[in-house]
């Protein structure tokens, strides 16, 4: 029977820990520091004692707070029953939002404070909640509803195809860019800070096309020029984006991190400074995958690559399927709330697979698998009948290959190659 010191030691590393934590080699649990009782997490952060207030719980005042702005905002109904459904579902999620900051569990970051990452947890609950409601729904009345929120859609918008001149010609070339080459560049800027490995990034980025190449019979926006494939996505906007996005992990990473409290600094520039410092991180981990090590590397790298393809190509299905058009601000606002989702999410994936302390995955890396799971339950259910055109035989029997060098390999390197090592040893 497991003592009570043994049953808090498996709550605190059954979760996530910082970046501060993971990266220390000692294994000494301490009591957590002020405003964080809600965890039992082993904290290297320490709370700047002039900015105590912002750590201490306010639970008593916010629910004061919460309940009058409910009463002052409520009681002023609108004529219309439209208004007011939307002003309650507003209200609704801010009481989700709020509900998040003060009883939800912390992430592996600190910065800029605990509060602002248990929000966004909050936020990819209630997105959970929403995608569930559509899932229920048909895709007609799915499309109605996106039109309640937003009354410009509701209309099914034309799909531009970027095959239709391929010659390399500069007036084909300057045709090609638009502003999805810049969001390119920015996209991979931040999927470089969440993977922080060139080769998976690398991976990711030819991954992308050979699906774009796969679906283009599905989606017409998928069929592109093939150099607008490798030069202009891979080599350039991609390519840049990584380049950078890795730069900015390696300055990161060899950083000198000092936290001085702001009342301890004389001048004002660097009060001013320290106070813009807390938007950084407050320590860095550099990611090492080492796919070929370890089976369950291997299954874990193997399982991240699926699953942020898969969240790339929702995107793209759920905008065609529920009549978004690409310049919709539904669109970014969706890819902003990922880009904070999948931050702590990867991290706490990163430490499942190679903390051997850590027996669960946090609630960020599993909240995000259900969303991005839900959505492609959605892809599926409101796809039927819209994709009549069956796959091309060479897409089959390539995945096909795909598919058994991926079981392929694990056999070898894992199964067979030990067992044969093990018999010439002995």
């Amino acid at each position: 029977m497991q003592t009570v010191d043994e049953l808090i030691e498996e709550s605190i590393w059954g979760g996530s820990v910082s970046d501060s934590e993971l990266s220390s080699k000692s294994k000494k649990l301490s009591r957590p520091n002020l405003g964080r009782d809600a965890w039992l997490y082993e904290y290297t952060d320490q709370v700047d004692v002039t900015l105590e207030f912002l750590y201490r719980p306010r639970s008593v005042l916010l629910l004061i707070l919460g309940l009058s702005a409910l009463a002052v905002y409520s009681f002023y109904d609108q004529e219309s029953p439209v208004a007011n459904t939307k002003r309650g579902l507003i209200a609704a999620f801010l009481i989700l939002g709020l509900v998040g900051i003060l009883q939800f569990r912390d992430s592996p970051f600190v910065r800029p404070h605990p509060a602002f990452w248990r929000l966004v947890l909050a936020c990819s609950v209630a997105y959970q909640l929403v995608l569930v409601v559509i899932l229920f729904q048909n895709k007609h009345d799915a499309r109605a509803m996106l039109k309640f929120l937003d009354p410009s859609l509701g209309v099914e918008p034309s799909e531009r195809s970027y095959a239709e001149a391929c010659d390399i010609t500069w007036e084909n070339i300057y045709n090609g860019l638009d502003i999805f080459v810049v969001a390119h560049s920015i996209g991979w800027f931040a999927k470089a800070l969440v993977i922080r490995d060139y080769w998976l990034c690398w991976i990711m980025s030819v991954l992308f096309e050979v699906l774009e190449y796969s679906l283009e019979h599905q989606l017409p926006n998928f069929a592109e020029c093939w150099w607008d494939h490798w030069i202009l996505d891979v080599l350039l906007t991609n390519w840049g984006g990584i380049y950078l996005g890795m730069k900015a992990c390696e300055w990161l990473q060899m950083k000198q991190y000092s936290w001085r409290g702001v009342a301890q600094i004389p001048t004002v520039r660097g009060k001013l400074k320290r106070t813009l410092q807390q938007l950084t991180p407050h320590s860095y981990t550099g990611f090492r995958w080492e796919m070929t090590k370890t089976l369950k590397n291997y299954l874990s790298v193997v399982a991240m690559l699926y699953v942020g393809s898969q969240a790339e190509l929702n995107a793209f299905y759920l905008k065609y399927l529920l009549w978004v058009p690409p310049e919709n601000s539904l669109n970014a606002y969706r890819l902003v709330l990922f880009f904070f989702m999948v931050l702590p999410a990867t991290r706490e994936v990163y430490q499942y697979v190679h903390d051997p302390r850590c027996k669960r995955l946090g609630m960020h890396a599993w909240m995000a698998c259900a969303n991005i799971g839900t959505e492609l339950l959605i892809c599926i259910k409101f796809g039927r009948g819209e994709f009549p055109q069956p796959f091309p035989l060479p897409v089959k029997v390539f995945w096909a290959i795909v598919v058994f060098l991926l079981i392929a390999y694990p056999v070898y390197q894992f199964g067979y190659r030990p067992m044969r090592l093990k018999t010439k040893a002995s």
